[in-house]
């Protein structure tokens, strides 16, 4: 495996860092900006030309269901706003975007994906699908990578750097929610608030092996037809503590995941645009 843990823990802290900070750059210089329409957040990364996080900007937002577009003109408000918030930071107009897509979604729902970055003034010049997202930053040769969203579970096969097999199902962190709310007969969005809170983690996690157990089960369906030694798992529902070593368990393979994978697909996301020949200045 070609990755270091020490290389991706540094980015992903300094993007975490640079939710609060703005970091300096060249004026002169392309920025490249990751759009990440997820179920339960939308986050906008800003990386310099040499991959390096300059500053990113995040709200909570119920617009995705699924990998749908549900709510596509709070989806639009939301994008806006959030760029607008990076460019009075960077003090620069953002132009060039990347967005993704869990895989095997339909066209329409690629276009809506894009149609909601543009209505923020981004130009769209990468479409990638989020698992192959991810790889940007884990850069794995050979492994799967699997992104635990708030709605799906996406599968990525990587053989010799190359992704050579991708799928996605309809499990994530609102299945955890739904479990935690049925279990205490709370309301969904205390369930939320409930699994966000560290102090319950322990609790929550004799509550929703099921549904992590389930997780696994999707990822040996896929891989069945695989040579894999090595799991990485991302996205914001697998930082709940223990995930990683129920699906080692359920798939007998050797499961990893990085120090905050919530940021690792929206990272990677600006990532895939540095090498892109289309980008304009911004």
């Amino acid at each position: 495996m070609n990755f270091s843990f020490e290389y991706i823990d540094n980015i992903i802290d300094r993007t975490s860092e640079s939710i609060e900070k703005t970091f300096s750059f060249d004026k002169n210089e392309k920025l490249y900006v990751g759009v990440d329409l997820g179920t339960a957040y939308i986050v906008l990364v800003v990386l310099d030309s040499k991959c390096n996080p300059i500053a990113t900007e995040l709200q909570y937002a119920e617009v995705v269901r699924d990998g749908l577009v549900v709510n596509y003109s709070k989806a639009c408000e939301i994008v806006k706003e959030l760029k607008l918030k990076l460019e009075e930071r960077l003090q620069t107009e953002l132009v060039n975007a990347a967005i993704a897509m869990p895989p095997g979604v339909n066209v329409k729902s690629v276009s809506t994906h894009k149609y909601v970055a543009e209505s923020a003034g981004f130009e769209v010049l990468n479409i990638v699908e989020e698992p192959e997202a991810a790889n940007y930053v884990l850069k794995i040769d050979n492994g799967v990578v699997v992104d635990v969203g708030g709605g799906t579970t996406g599968v990525a096969i990587f053989e010799n750097g190359k992704m050579v097999y991708t799928a996605d199902e309809p499990t994530g962190g609102t299945h955890l929610t739904l479990t935690i709310a049925g279990n205490y007969g709370i309301s969904f969005n205390e369930a939320e608030d409930k699994k966000k809170n560290k102090d319950n983690s322990k609790e929550i996690f004799r509550i929703v092996v099921p549904v992590i157990e389930k997780v696994g089960s999707i990822i040996n369906r896929h891989i069945a037809n695989y040579n894999v030694d090595l799991i990485c798992l991302v996205g914001g529902t697998v930082c709940l503590d223990g995930f990683e070593g129920i699906i080692e368990k359920e798939t007998k393979i050797k499961t990893i995941k990085p120090k905050n994978p919530f940021l690792v697909t929206p990272l990677g996301i600006a990532m895939s645009l540095i090498d892109n020949k289309s980008v304009k200045e911004g």
